[in-house]
């Protein structure tokens, strides 16, 4: 009997070493491919972003702890570690989430604006980046991060805001641009038409295939001339079934529309998973 069990667990441990053996050469065969997923988290944003060379970003990470179900989805059971985590700004449907995966994974690095808020979830934030000593960075444009051929370009805010608290939290947001090759992604977390105005006057480089709507589709953004600056092909909408607010707006959507652009939305689909080989882009439809 003893020796029944002795080989049956020979034959497991064999099969396992297949799966991971399978499991390896599929990673491979996509090692020159970028990932970027856009969860359904509900009425927030979460986007987690891998570089072919395995580099692992979560920027934002929507309301409560559906994040650490999403997360565990893309990434193998034994990761438990983010290189860097980006908070666009300090509202509960971004910061929410971040605050779990903190207490979760190990992060790298955080890199945020500084910017403050007086609720609970922003203190329990500060609170966990005290305790566990993480290296973070406060965010400013003209910054660049480089994961090999992945670069991401902080766009705005244009000024140090660590430390300050603004009426309108959503203006403090980071814009961050993503170009893999041939291929772009622009997430300007919930910035109104007034930093769009400002980010184009400034002329910053904003052309992107793929764009992630400002504020869940809010009319207070998206405005035509941003739009024709973006000129994206793929519009993302990060919003809940039947929210509170009405998003995405209507006017948003005649906006989209007018200028061909396909849209994307979380409460229609679910979780939006897109693939750049550096010269193109492919949507990975839902299991």
């Amino acid at each position: 009997m003893e020796r029944k069990q002795f080989f049956l667990g020979i034959l497991v441990f064999l099969a396992c070493l297949n799966l991971l053996a399978w499991n390896a050469v599929f990673e491979t065969s996509r090692a020159s491919e970028l990932k970027v997923v856009f969860f359904d988290v509900g009425q927030g944003d979460a986007i987690f972003i891998e570089t072919p060379q395995g580099h692992q970003i979560l920027i934002d990470g929507g309301p409560g702890s559906s994040i650490l179900e999403k997360l565990s989805r893309e990434m193998p059971f034994y990761d438990r570690s983010l290189d860097l985590v980006i908070l666009t700004h300090p509202d509960s449907d971004h910061l929410s989430g971040l605050i779990e995966i903190l207490k979760k994974y190990r992060i790298d690095y955080v890199l945020w604006t500084g910017a403050i808020r007086n609720t609970p979830e922003f203190k329990e934030w500060e609170n966990s980046l005290q305790t566990r000593k993480l290296k973070s960075k406060i965010a400013k444009a003209g910054q660049r991060i480089i994961a090999a051929e992945a670069i991401f370009d902080i766009l705005y805010p244009f000024e140090n805001l660590e430390g300050k608290e603004a009426q309108n939290s959503n203006n403090t947001s980071v814009v961050t641009r993503l170009s893999f090759n041939k291929t772009s992604f622009l997430f300007p977390g919930d910035i109104d038409k007034s930093v769009e105005q400002k980010l184009i006057e400034n002329q910053s480089n904003l052309d992107s295939d793929t764009l992630k709507v400002a504020h869940h589709g809010s009319k207070t953004s998206s405005s035509e001339e941003f739009l024709k600056q973006v000129s994206p092909k793929i519009a993302v909408i990060q919003c809940s079934k039947n929210n509170p607010y009405g998003y995405p707006h209507k006017d948003t959507l005649n906006n989209l529309e007018k200028y061909g652009i396909e849209v994307l939305r979380t409460d229609e689909i679910g979780d939006i998973k897109i693939i750049s080989n550096g010269k193109f882009l492919t949507q990975i439809k839902n299991q």
